[in-house]
């Protein structure tokens, strides 16, 4: 009996997810039901693809050997399903993105039922990331990253910019007071961030330039916590106008130092490999997001 494109779509669907219960939740079944089918797999093939113990599952020699084999027939497959699809003008297939995910949860997914409308033989992969990814490793067919790249492996598409706002909650400023110029900065207490020490320049103009290095008093690792720690009277922060705007207009958030604020905006910009032919479901999504965009760009 030969393996079926679902079976070789759940052994690396197991492998990528890192376990067979992370594969069926993805997949919506049980674990029970996978560990058949994977046992049906092996039986089929003759071979132990897994080694699997309560704790770990190591794939076995000839497990590796299939899973690359796998993954290049079911890659090949996607690719013969969007010639057929790109023959009758209609973008199909699975469409895998990867953003931060303060991106993802206000820029990304308050567009998803639009897009999904307007394109329903497109399947989502929403996945999250704050660190740069190995596009391939991740099979990944784009990601959206905020400032500036650095990889020149990686063909890029300018999707905007946004601004950095300097901002606090009206219960911090009522607390603490509102700082009136840069240098009163000192006496409060900042929200920065853990790892990429350039998100830690503010774009406020002082007598050494325009842009501040600050020291934080309260670190997080995604602007997303610090934008919630913000709201929750923490302190001040520095967050892109496209996940604070709606903040801004309900009140919830203030602007700090607005004329002493330099105007840099942050670029936006997707990415994907300079040797890969752009699909059209691709084409699709970032001509959608990028009209989308255009809002935070003010």
């Amino acid at each position: 009996m030969k393996a079926r494109s679902d079976e070789l779509q759940m052994f690396v669907s197991v492998i990528e997810c890192g376990s067979i219960s992370a594969a069926a939740e993805q997949g919506g079944q049980t674990p029970s039901a996978i560990s058949r089918s994977l046992s049906r797999l092996e039986a089929k093939l003759g071979t132990t693809l897994i080694n699997r113990t309560t704790r770990r599952m190591d794939l076995t020699e000839e497990g590796r050997f299939f899973f690359e084999r796998a993954k290049a027939i079911l890659q090949q497959m996607d690719e013969l399903e969007e010639r057929l699809s790109l023959h009758r003008q209609t973008p199909s297939g699975r469409l895998r993105i990867n953003a931060a995910a303060p991106f993802m949860l206000h820029a990304i997914v308050p567009w998803v039922g639009e897009f999904r409308q307007l394109y329903p033989d497109i399947q989502l992969e929403l996945n999250t990331d704050d660190l740069i990814i190995d596009l391939l490793e991740q099979s990944t067919d784009i990601a959206i990253r905020i400032g500036e790249l650095a990889d020149s492996s990686l063909h890029a598409r300018s999707l905007g910019c946004s601004p950095l706002h300097v901002l606090a909650s009206p219960a911090y400023l009522a607390r603490r007071g509102t700082p009136r110029h840069v240098e009163e900065l000192a006496g409060h207490s900042l929200l920065g961030f853990t790892q990429t020490e350039t998100l830690n320049h503010w774009p406020l103009r002082h007598t050494e330039g325009d842009r501040l290095t600050i020291r934080p008093d309260l670190c997080a690792s995604s602007g997303e916590t610090l934008r919630h720690l913000a709201l929750a009277g923490e302190g001040i922060a520095c967050l892109s106008h496209f996940m604070t705007h709606e903040d801004l207009q309900a009140g919830r958030l203030q602007l700090v130092l607005a004329e002493a604020n330099s105007g840099y905006r942050q670029p936006i910009n997707a990415v994907y490999y300079r040797n890969s032919q752009l699909a059209l479901r691709i084409q699709c999504f970032l001509d959608f997001i990028q009209h989308k965009l255009s809002i935070y760009a003010c």
